[in-house]
């Protein structure tokens, strides 16, 4: 196979994790072995392939050698032929580029955008859809910062979406493709003659990081303190212990106020904070590198959208792979995997057609 030379390296690197799973004094620093068990978990389904492809190579000759004498050989020989292909297809998509992030945790944010306070309480729609698909999944989820509305909305919410355990696929190979515009189409609550109106919500999602590559001069930081607020701007906090933090060159601004004290506010903050500017230099990167490839929508602009949410049809729509769907009930609900597979299948396609053309190149 082309590809033995970066499998053969594959492996030794997973020999090499399996060596220093093993080893209790590794699990000493949780950072560092939650690190590699995720390298782990995702080198695990190639090394799986590479491993029932070699026996079915090995199979094939040690059935063909005894074909001639036995049709019960033959018959095997014949089926291991017809498997081959299957595996070396198999093992040649997993081994296509990854995406580095895909094991990573995610950091979510839902802004509301044109539409007023329909637009508000579509943003809480979308909050609770997918934290309801985060219960799914058994994942963990917890709200950083929101600024409510009287009526049940949410204006601006940040959240981080966690898996339990380490996997080749983690949150964000599931969810890195929700950010953008997400389109409303009903009656909203607000409505008094049952006119349908359309508003939007965005969303921004990006990976939480581990090791952030990010330095952050204090100059550069403005810091304000201010009382945690509940709905409608009520205080449910007697001191100033939320934090909001500037970072002056690029304007991202992120705000804490759901731990225990002005310090942790801060230092979660800060966590999030470099992990957007991470995700928006990388993405800067990427976009340079590949003319035309399109963004995270920044601004909520209702025709900028990336799916469509009508009630009255019940009807999802993602506008980037052209899936429709008639169960926007249980969408909402958190039944997402539907969108989230046609999302996934298009990208695997995409990377495939990439990878046959650099081939034939």
């Amino acid at each position: 196979m082309s590809e033995s030379g970066s499998l053969d390296g594959l492996m030794a690197e997973y020999a090499e994790l399996e060596r220093r799973l093993a080893d209790p004094s590794v699990h000493a620093d949780q950072a560092t072995a939650r690190k590699l068990g995720r390298r782990y978990a995702q080198l695990t389904p190639i090394i799986k392939a590479a491993r029932e492809l070699d026996q079915a190579t090995s199979d094939l000759e040690a059935a063909a050698e005894f074909a001639d004498e036995d049709e019960s050989f033959a018959a095997e020989a014949a089926e291991l032929r017809e498997r081959i292909p299957e595996l070396e297809a198999k093992l040649t998509e997993l081994l296509l580029p990854r995406d580095p992030h895909d094991a990573s945790d995610v950091v979510m944010e839902i802004k509301s955008g044109e539409g007023g306070e329909e637009s508000a309480l579509f943003a809480h729609d979308l909050l609770r859809m997918y934290q309801r698909y985060a219960e799914r999944q058994g994942w963990n989820v917890e709200i950083l910062d929101a600024i409510d509305t009287d009526m049940g909305g949410v204006k601006d919410v940040t959240l981080t979406v966690k898996a339990k355990q380490a996997a080749a696929d983690g949150v964000w190979a599931r969810l890195k493709f929700e950010g953008g515009v997400h389109r409303v189409q009903r009656v909203p609550a607000t409505e008094t003659q049952g006119r349908i109106h359309t508003s939007a919500a965005g969303v921004l999602v990006y990976p939480e990081l581990e090791d952030i590559e990010v330095e952050i001069e204090d100059k550069d930081l403005r810091i304000d303190v201010f009382r945690s607020g509940g709905k409608g701007g009520q205080s449910v906090n007697t001191t100033d212990s939320a934090v909001r933090i500037t970072h002056l060159p690029t304007g991202i601004v992120v705000s804490c106020q759901n731990e225990r004290s002005q310090l942790q506010n801060k230092a979660r903050a800060m966590q999030v904070l470099q992990a957007r500017i991470q995700a928006q230099a990388e993405e800067e990167q990427a976009a340079q590198a590949m003319a035309g490839r399109k963004s995270q929508v920044r601004t909520v602009d209702r025709s900028e959208r990336v799916r469509t949410y009508n009630f009255p049809e019940n009807r999802i729509s993602d506008h980037r792979v052209g899936y429709k769907a008639y169960n926007l009930d249980q969408v909402i609900a958190g039944e997402l995997d539907g969108v989230l597979d046609a999302l996934q299948t298009a990208d695997r396609a995409e990377r495939l057609e990439q990878a046959a053309a650099g081939a034939t190149a």
